[in-house]
């Protein structure tokens, strides 16, 4: 059944299919899809970032995260019962060459899995944007929808895992089929960026996992992660900054461990350090 799309108005279908017109879907009918890890090692290797997301955002790799974000797109909670679901991996959004990366775990199974962009949709969402627009790299300080306006400004985000896990913890295997995706964005994106601001211990791990694949030189003993800690790593591309940032979950901002002054402190060091 086709449901209204809360912005547009348009019907689609859940989970929607490429190229029906969905607000910044990447992809078109024709754009090839990975059905299995191998796929998404070969289909990985392009230097179009704007090809790469489309490609993402079709993958069917992992059957398991295919099942589970499909089953919630059409389950869906019942306060977006009305609304049509994404329900397909999500590509990393933001300028193409930016100055500060974002890196974090996974899609929200009724966040981004639902509105089509990462980290736009949820109650860490709503932290991570109002943090975003306070300190100067959003254009607006909520994300509600692909496609209701909102621009990063010299700032990228992009996921460790592109589906909405179960419970939000994706396996090992999952992390590892889905990593040639993160290693080539990073690699597109690595020459103008200068800070990246990693949103808990999970997105940390992959993301010095894939600096190391690009030709980083991560330092021994491996760097811990901490809020607001900082390591330099020097690359290829010259050196990037290295933050980490407690997760905005509800589990760290209910309890305080996550305060906005503190989740703003980091941002604001990321521009800075991205020269913005």
């Amino acid at each position: 059944m086709k449901l209204p799309h809360p912005l547009t108005g348009e019907l689609f279908e859940s989970p929607v299919p490429p190229g029906t017109g969905w607000p910044e879907d990447p992809a078109g009918r024709g754009t090839p899809v990975a059905g299995d890890p191998a796929e998404v090692l070969t289909l990985a290797q392009t230097d179009d970032l704007a090809e790469l997301d489309a490609r993402v955002s079709v993958c069917r790799a992992c059957p398991r995260l295919v099942e589970w974000r499909e089953d919630i797109a059409l389950s869906k909670r019942k306060s977006f019962a009305g609304q049509p679901y994404w329900g397909r991996p999500i590509a990393g959004w933001g300028s193409p060459a930016p100055r500060v990366l974002i890196a974090g775990l996974a899609p929200a199974a009724n966040g981004g899995n639902r509105t089509g962009r990462v980290f736009t949709g949820d109650r860490s969402g709503d932290w991570l944007f109002a943090s975003l627009y306070r300190v100067g790299l959003a254009s607006q300080p909520t994300s509600e929808h692909a496609g209701d306006g909102l621009q990063l400004l010299g700032a990228r985000m992009m996921a460790a895992v592109r589906c909405a896990p179960p419970a939000n913890k994706p396996t090992p295997e999952e992390r590892d089929n889905c990593s040639p995706w993160f290693h080539a964005e990073l690699e597109l994106v690595l020459p103008s960026t200068r800070a990246i601001v990693c949103l808990g211990k999970f997105g940390f791990d992959v993301l010095l996992n894939a600096l190391q694949a690009v030709g980083g030189e991560v330092p021994r003993p491996r760097p811990k992660f901490g809020h607001a800690v900082e390591y330099s790593i020097p690359g290829p591309y010259g050196e990037v900054v290295v933050l980490g940032c407690f997760h905005p979950s509800q589990q760290n901002t209910f309890t305080g461990k996550l305060t906005e002054p503190m989740l703003d402190a980091v941002m604001t060091r990321a521009r800075t350090l991205g020269g913005l």
